[in-house]
């Protein structure tokens, strides 16, 4: 009888536990059609502006600007690391993290100091728990981040590379193809080469990069204007597929826990039945003995 209790309130405790996990797939759904709409109406902006600014770079020859300058030798870099502000979305901080420590180790054999920009609380406890030191940490964004969370992170990691303190910028994150897929990858922000800029824009254009251009203001000041802003869209359009991809992982997540539960209620109830079917002979034995004796 012991034993039947034992199981009744583990079969309740998981019920619970699977509402508690079907819930938070249905939030995440929701979270994950708002940070979608958002993420594919952002991105035309975002290819327009990058094919744009790689076109006038391409037309202005050998004009040279400081978010373009590639250094002789690279010793100092910063790389941005954008992991989730809570848990329960599977391998999607594991994964992240295990590229950016790849990252950091590969730079650290080749002398390069690297200077880690957190961004989530996972990734800040994580690195904590390592002992990895972080120069900055982010533990104040929106789970749909707006564009004035973000841009004052673009602005700071802009001046500190005009002003020489670092010799390039990397962000760690997820990026957002389709619902069934999610990669982690590590793109570089800056240095703006020119011949990144070209690539993309034939990848864009179709190639024709060597259109005439009439400037007004001054190809300096488009590029004063342009450059800076497609940091900050393409950090922007970062933090966004992560926010899109995070959610994908918690549903799936989230999903995956609920069918498990599933399961185990149903094993549950089966050796509940069991264990009630053996108690009820065992009662009948007793009987039928009890009957035969006074016979």
């Amino acid at each position: 009888m012991a034993n039947r209790r034992l199981l009744v309130k583990r079969r309740k405790a998981v019920k619970n536990i699977r509402k508690i996990t079907r819930t938070m797939q249905l939030i995440a759904t929701a979270r994950f059609q708002a940070a979608h709409s958002a993420a594919v109406s952002r991105r035309p902006y975002t290819d327009k502006l990058a094919e744009l600014t790689a076109h006038i770079a391409g037309a202005m020859g050998d004009l040279e600007h400081p978010l373009m300058k590639v250094p002789e030798k690279e010793e100092r870099s910063a790389l941005l690391v954008l992991t989730s502000m809570r848990g329960l979305c599977g391998a999607y901080n594991t994964n992240l993290l295990r590229m950016a420590l790849e990252r950091l180790n590969s730079h650290q054999e080749a002398g390069v100091e690297t200077d880690v920009g957190m961004v989530g609380n996972k990734g800040v406890a994580y690195f904590k728990f390592l002992g990895r030191p972080m120069a900055e940490t982010y533990t104040h964004i929106a789970d749909l981040p707006s564009f004035e969370e973000v841009e004052p992170i673009a602005n700071s990691l802009i001046g500190r590379f005009v002003a020489g303190e670092i010799d390039a910028v990397d962000v760690a994150y997820t990026k957002f193809f389709s619902a069934g897929r999610q990669k982690p990858m590590i793109e570089r922000l800056l240095p703006l080469s020119r011949p990144q800029a070209e690539e993309h824009g034939d990848a864009e254009a179709g190639g024709d990069m060597h259109a005439e251009y009439e400037f007004s203001p001054s190809p300096e000041e488009l590029l004063d204007e342009l450059l800076p802003a497609t940091v900050r869209v393409r950090l922007f359009q970062a933090f966004t597929d992560s926010a899109v991809s995070e959610q994908v992982a918690r549903m799936v997540a989230m999903k995956a826990a609920t069918d498990a539960a599933q399961d185990m209620i149903k094993r549950l109830t089966q050796q509940y039945n069991r264990a009630r079917q053996t108690q009820i002979t065992l009662e009948l034995l007793d009987i039928v003995g009890g009957a035969n004796a006074l016979a």
